[in-house]
């Protein structure tokens, strides 16, 4: 972050929002079994400075953030308190745990409106955070900028050249191909490995017998998830496939590259001596989507793919309704959905900034074991996708967020409400979970990567902490 910030002054009451926060809110996010009971301490307004008294231990991520938080609420006004001793710490491991205790203490007075105290400790996170540093300091380095972008927002004050800046929209930097970045991620990072597997092998299981096979991609980017299924049905003795269809759906202004990754699947599929055909179904909105447009024959198997797709249109219902409508009326064998794990659309600013928090924290635990010899890489995901998510989670309200990533809970209830049965991910001999440890072995970070399956959803974690899960469906 910059070091030169500007007086804040406050907007007029009526020109902007009111954020109100339950004095014990931060205790209900940050509370037991997590957290454990401590002594008391008095109540400090000022941003913590760095501790002198270390001893070399080193933490995951997600420890630093819940000692940061016991450390927070020790020296809030809350009526629960915390112990907040660093002496069994490291250096580095304290200092994290000081940049988190000053970030949650911004982000409490930001949603109190309380201003001019929340840049003194965005100052103090200031000194520590970088783009390129530890975890935490990256952690930090992206939340505090966020927090200065809403500040900026609701105050109509500059304190920072960029503090004003139009955030670049999240979407279009998650859904456009980049290859390059893409397929480092699929190699190097073993979530977006097991992802792609298991959704791909549930796509084979369900459509086991097809001869013509259609899938449905709502959101492809790079397409690399492809190549595994051409391989499989290539590979295949018995039921072999006589046409084998993809069509994606995509913006107008995407079409040149929809086309040219259309042109690359092709010749793949060529040299698999598959019979291959691709079509792209442009719409600007997804209310502008037909069911007439995707030229479904009557012989073939559909199954709809829908990776980190949907989220987007939490916040517009309409268009969610109206998806699964045109989905259905494709009678799809099965529909595999990929998300985040995490409920960031809280619509308490707190709320969502604490989920957000222990979601990126592990996140970029994760990005910095398995990115330990491409840093090009991850700097290059962390200040692009993940920056952005961060300030449109963090910033933004109404249909200006665009980020809103709800649990696997929420979407069983959504789902229910469309006539869509939660079905078994693999009907094969291998389980979604003996398929996910099999993608694991030629990863050396796999080993911190946390698998479980939630009923017949596999949910898929780093370090205890869930990050995403994969699950099918199918229209009653």
């Amino acid at each position: 972050m910059s070091n030169s910030y500007q007086h804040v002054g406050c907007m007029d009451s009526s020109q902007r929002p009111h954020l109100y926060m339950n004095e014990h809110l931060f205790h209900d996010l940050l509370s037991p079994p997590h957290l454990q009971q401590p002594k008391d301490r008095e109540d400090q307004e000022s941003p913590v400075l760095p501790s002198e008294s270390f001893h070399i231990l080193d933490m995951p991520t997600e420890n630093i953030i819940k000692l940061g938080a016991q450390n927070f609420i020790s020296l809030s006004s809350l009526s629960h308190q915390y112990p907040c001793s660093t002496s069994a710490h490291s250096k580095e491991d304290c200092k994290g745990i000081q940049l988190v205790e000053n970030l949650l203490s911004c982000a409490k007075k930001v949603s109190e409106n309380q201003y001019e105290i929340a840049v003194k400790f965005l100052k103090a996170c200031d000194t520590e955070s970088s783009p390129t540093g530890t975890p935490i300091q990256r952690l930090v380095f992206y939340f505090s900028e966020a927090l200065l972008h809403k500040i900026a927002k609701e105050t109509a004050r500059i304190l920072r050249k960029d503090s004003q800046q139009t955030p670049v929209d999240p979407l279009e930097l998650v859904m456009i191909p980049n290859m390059p970045l893409q397929i480092a991620f699929y190699k190097e990072y073993p979530l977006a490995r097991i992802q792609k597997l298991v959704g791909v092998q549930a796509v084979l299981d369900h459509l086991i017998g097809a001869k013509k096979i259609h899938i449905i991609d709502l959101v492809i980017r790079s397409g690399t998830h492809w190549i595994i299924l051409m391989q499989a049905l290539a590979s295949r003795n018995e039921h072999l496939v006589e046409h084998f269809k993809i069509t994606v759906v995509a913006k107008s202004e995407w079409k040149a590259m929809m086309e040219e990754l259309g042109k690359q699947l092709a010749s793949l599929a060529h040299s698999f001596h598959l019979n291959f055909s691709f079509k792209i179904v442009l719409v600007d909105d997804i209310l502008q989507l037909d069911p007439t447009r995707f030229d479904r024959a009557g012989d073939e198997s559909v199954s709809v793919y829908a990776c980190h797709a949907l989220m987007s249109m939490v916040g517009r219902v309409d268009r969610l309704d109206h998806l699964m409508t045109v989905m259905r009326s494709l009678s799809p064998c099965v529909m595999i959905v990929t998300e985040t794990e995490v409920n960031c659309n809280s619509p308490n600013f707190i709320g969502r900034f604490v989920e957000s928090l222990f979601f990126f924290g592990a996140l970029f635990d994760s990005l910095s074991d398995c990115f330990k010899n491409d840093e090009a890489n991850r700097v290059n995901a962390e200040s692009t996708w993940f920056r952005s998510s961060i300030k449109n989670i963090l910033t933004t309200e109404g249909e200006q967020r665009k980020i809103r990533n709800v649990d696997m809970k929420v979407w069983r209830a959504f789902f229910a409400r469309h006539g869509l049965v939660e079905t078994e991910l693999s009907i094969s001999v291998s389980s979604p979970l003996d398929q996910a440890r099999m993608g694991l072995q030629s990863l050396a970070c796999g080993r911190s990567c946390t698998l479980y399956m939630d009923g017949k959803c596999l949910i898929v974690g780093w370090k205890g902490t869930p990050l995403i899960s994969v699950s099918a469906w199918k229209f009653q």
